[in-house]
């Protein structure tokens, strides 16, 4: 088990939280939480659905993220939860939408979102069997989309190693497993 935490990108309008986790690999099982603390009564939640479904452009609202690479390929997956329960995976050949398109091998994506005081926390664990052999070594880049009730977004990594907020540089996917 590793220990995270997802620093904001500089912005006027942080909202004050602190969003941190944990992330393991056993096999080819991944599997991660994120605890956001705070006051999280002026973040903006979709509401959440009965069943999951699989969604574009949950970016634009309060979303976590992972992107998956395996060490020394170009390629790399990005992996979408909301609140809502919708969700989606993605695979890109290079550096941000090249090759951009849905990864197909993975029809359901197993999280839970979890709503307590003043903090929620999101849990997901995936099988990266089908694209992915267990020997094969992999890099994170764990990230949050936050969006208040004013409309305000504000964007949280590991690191930021861009002049602008940009989750898909490589540089920024600095966990191991």
């Amino acid at each position: 088990m590793q220990a995270f935490q997802l620093i904001p990108f500089p912005s006027k309008a942080l909202p004050n939280i602190h969003i941190n986790g944990q992330v393991k690999r056993e096999e080819n099982q991944l599997s991660m939480r994120y605890v956001v603390q705070g006051e999280i009564e002026n973040l903006l939640l979709r509401p959440a659905f009965v069943s999951a479904a699989r969604k574009d452009d949950l970016w634009q609202a309060t979303c976590f993220e992972f992107f998956l690479a395996i060490k020394d390929l170009p390629g790399y997956w990005e992996f979408n939860m909301s609140p809502s329960s919708e969700w989606n995976v993605y695979v890109m050949d290079a550096y941000r939408r090249i090759g951009f398109r849905e990864e197909l091998s993975i029809q359901q994506l197993p999280f839970e979102f979890k709503q307590k005081d003043n903090a929620f926390a999101l849990a997901i664990s995936v099988d990266l069997t089908p694209f992915l052999h267990s020997e094969q070594k992999i890099q994170l880049g764990i990230t949050a989309i936050l969006q208040t009730k004013d409309g305000t977004e504000t964007y949280w990594a590991l690191t930021h190693p861009g002049t602008q907020a940009d989750f898909h540089l490589r540089e920024s996917f600095v966990i191991e497993l």
